[in-house]
Formats: structure tokens, sequence, C-alpha cells
């Protein structure tokens, strides 16, 4: 006769869901009773399409539970409730309704919170951040047609929020630290290509600035930005997406070790010092690094529940950074060393402004290995590189970049 035991998890993001739901369809004994302790007011949804909200999208369309799960008797699901306490000798955790639940395992996927700068005015009314549903139903209901809007991030998220406020009539700004936008995922030269053109569909590009404040008008909201360099932008409001902080909080609850960099630290199968208590997705530091993508949390939930029902599992071996995204309906591509940072690695570029493209190869000092690249305005040559990368290429840069015939 199976004992059934009880899976505690902490939070109910992209992650967790993966999870659960890793767990629950491959326990075909009824090894595991779920309990799930939520953040949010809704079960768990698709936090990369945030924007879709704007444009149509209604936040159901979002969720990733469905009824199936959301039905299974293995699951008790309880939104608006977080962890407050956790007994390691008892195997008990406190939640903030004042329940306690005993566990035979513990996950954390308590995820991340947005980084807003400490600076002055940064809690005004009319500033926000772009992380829930409930974010950016507030910045919708605060948005004002015609107006100028700041967002503080020129990475993924910050032009994601910055599409979000052209959707909802507004003029953007983007403020960016680093001197182009996404600059961990792309090279100057896609960042040069991804500027111009975001700057033709009506944002403003302003890299590299440093926010300084955030200026209140006589009603008390934000009203204006002002920059290290003296510049000050109108503001009808203020978004902050300049990037994330893993939620470790309970790591001093339970005694815990973090990351240098934050996050629970975890061995490369996701395993804190208790061996009762795994970690995954932003909040956990997988040999003290954290990822902050969708993928490498997938991967490390599914790494999880393998352990969990005593199955084979692989250990979680690091995140891939290779990307293919459409920011504001631009195209760009970063896969491997895209930077160039290998030893003796040599670019091949093929940069042409009459057709707003750019693309990077970057190859090993053999001239003949492809180590990653960057693609900026087209990225229809990614499937084909993404498969090379590490591997001696099989025809010259530019036919591969084309898919004309070339020479060496």
């Amino acid at each position: 006769m199976t004992t059934t035991r009880t899976l505690v998890v902490a939070g109910h993001g992209m992650a967790g869901h993966r999870l659960v739901e890793e767990v629950l369809g491959q326990d075909r004994h009824g090894e595991w009773r779920v309990v799930v302790l939520a953040e949010e007011p809704r079960p768990a949804y698709d936090r990369v399409a945030l924007s879709s909200l704007v444009d149509g999208a209604a936040p159901e369309d979002l969720a990733l539970a469905g009824p199936g799960l959301l039905g299974d008797r293995r699951l008790d699901l309880r939104l608006r409730t977080t962890v407050t306490g956790v007994d390691r000798g008892a195997r008990t955790v406190t939640c903030s309704d004042g329940s306690v639940v005993g566990y035979g395992a513990l996950v954390l996927a308590t995820g991340s919170q947005p980084f807003v700068p400490p600076v002055p005015g940064h809690d005004l009314p009319g500033c926000f951040v772009y992380r829930t549903v409930e974010d950016v139903e507030a910045i919708r209901a605060a948005a004002v047609p015609g107006r100028a809007a700041v967002v503080v991030g020129g990475g993924l998220l910050g032009l994601e929020a910055a599409n979000a406020l052209l959707l909802l009539g507004m003029r953007p700004h983007v403020v960016e630290r680093a001197p182009w936008p996404m600059a961990q995922q792309i090279d100057e030269g896609g960042g040069r290509v991804l500027a111009e053109a975001i700057g033709g569909l009506g944002v403003r590009l302003h890299c590299p600035a440093v926010l300084r404040a955030v200026g209140a008008g006589a009603d008390g909201r934000v009203e204006r930005v002002e920059l290290a360099d003296g510049t000050s932008l109108d503001a009808g409001l203020v978004v902050f997406a300049a990037g994330v902080r893993p939620r470790d909080e309970l790591a001093a609850v339970l005694g815990l070790e973090r990351g240098e960099r934050g996050g629970f630290l975890v061995d490369e199968w996701c395993r804190t010092a208790d061996d009762r208590i795994w970690a995954i997705g932003e909040c956990a530091a997988v040999g003290g690094r954290c990822h902050g993508l969708a993928a490498p949390g997938f991967r490390m939930a599914e790494t999880v529940a393998r352990q969990l029902l005593g199955a084979p599992a692989d250990a979680f071996a690091g995140a891939d950074a290779s990307a293919k995204l459409k920011v504001l309906g631009i195209e760009v591509a970063g896969f491997g060393d895209a930077h160039a940072r290998t030893r003796g690695a040599i670019e091949y570029i093929r940069d042409d402004p009459r057709s707003g493209t750019y693309a990077k190869l970057v190859l090993a000092s053999d001239a003949r290995t492809l180590l990653g690249g960057v693609l900026a305005g087209s990225t229809h040559a990614y499937p084909v590189l993404r498969t090379l990368t590490g591997r001696r290429l099989p025809a010259a840069p530019e036919e591969l970049l084309t898919g004309t015939p070339g020479s060496r």
C-alpha cells in the first residue's frame, strides 16, 4: 500500500506551476498530495505575455493551469497565501492565514521581485513596476493617451513595458544605463539597429543614462523624471523595469544559505543543505547563480519532480542564454558567445543600414568553429546558426547568413 506524502510548494509562478504539473502528471501511484501556497490572487499565468493584456487579451487567456489540473483532488491550491514560518525539525510550514501544514518535501518557488532604484520620488503615486496582471491593470488605468511616460530599464522587460505604453496611446521614453538596449543579449551593432527601429516606432531611447530622481507635480503625483546629466523628461507615469531580485526572504527563516548575489543556495540538483527542501526558478541560486528566464526554471522543476518520484533525473547543467525574440515587432537574437569574450575570437560582421539588418558571427581562432553571434532586424538564419554553435561551419559565413553561395 502506498503512503501518501505532502509536497508543499511555496509559490505558484511559472516554475512552481511546471513542478506541480510534472509531479501530478507522473505520479502514477498516488505518492504525493500537493499543497501550493500562492501569493497572488490567481493561479499561475504566462508572465512573459503580460503586454498582451493591453492588446485585447484577458487575464484568463494567460492562465497556465487548466480545469483538469485545478480540479485534481490531489491538489490543494491556496491563493493569497504565503509562508511566514518553517519548522525544519517538525517539517511544518506556517502560512499567512495561520494554518500549519506538514510536509514530506518543501520546494521554494518564490520567484523574484522588481528592482526599484532607491532614488528620490521612486514611490510617488504614478510609479509602477511591471511584474503581475495587477501591475498591468494599474498601468492601464493610469495611462493618459498622448502624454509622455518613462520606462526605467532598456532590457527585454523594459521594452515590453514601452510597447504596452505605446499600445495605450502614450509617448514612451526608455532610460537605460547601458550604452544600448538589451545589452545582455546583443552587442553594440545589434543594439544600434534595435535602437533605430524602436525610435522609428515613436519610442525615445536615452542610452546610456542614469536616473537621478522622480519629480512630483502640484497634485503630488509623478510629473517628470530627472537624469544625472541634468535632462528632465515629462512623465505622466513611470514604470520601473530595471531588473529583478530573487525572493529569498525565507532563507533567514529557514536558516539556509544564500548565494553571493541572493537566492537560495542549491546544488546542481536544486537541493538546499536540507535534504527535504529544494528551490527552483528565479529564487534558486544554482551553484551560486540565479537564472532570470522561464526555460531554466522549467528544467529545474522537471529535475526536482523526477527526484521526488524516484525516477532518474538529469542535474541542472546551467542555462542556455541563447534567445530569439521579437521586441516591438523587431526581430533580434543572441546566441553562444555573442559578445566575443572567448580568447582569440574572430568577429565576422555583415551590417546593412539600407535594410536595417545586422549580423555577427563569432568564430574561434581557427576561423572555422562557430562560437556564437548576434542577429538584428532579421533572424531567418537563427535556427541553422543555433544548431551549428560549437561546430565547424559547413559553408562560408556569408552563405550561412544570406543563404547564397559564398567563398572562403
